[in-house]
């Protein structure tokens, strides 16, 4: 049976709004100023914003974390198939942003 209401409150530690922010920052420069990606920008500067107050509790929309789900989960893909492709060092280099980033998604957005 399907939840009729989805609670969408994230307790983040301190590590991990520095991760989703330092994320959400990156795909606003990859995403630039183009008007195609209106929804994505938005989205990524509020959860910015919510993540730089001094509250406890992030409080995203439905929107918001759908996008930040998603987005978190192509790079989680996007990283694995590097490693699967490259050498040592380079594996070596990328293991830990894959694991902390799958341990994000592990802990907060999946299912």
């Amino acid at each position: 049976m399907k939840k009729l209401f989805a609670n969408y409150n994230f307790d983040f530690d301190k590590n991990e709004r520095k991760l989703i922010s330092s994320f959400c920052k990156q795909a606003l420069k990859q995403l630039g100023d183009e008007k195609q990606h209106f929804g994505e920008i938005k989205a990524f500067n509020s959860i910015i914003e919510k993540l730089n107050t001094d509250s406890e509790t992030v409080k995203l929309t439905k929107d918001e974390k759908i996008r930040l789900s998603n987005n978190l989960k192509q790079n989680i893909d996007y990283i694995k198939r590097q490693m699967d492709k490259s050498w040592f060092i380079k594996k070596w280099l990328m293991k830990s942003l894959y694991n902390q980033y799958s341990s994000l998604y592990q802990n907060h957005f999946k299912g």
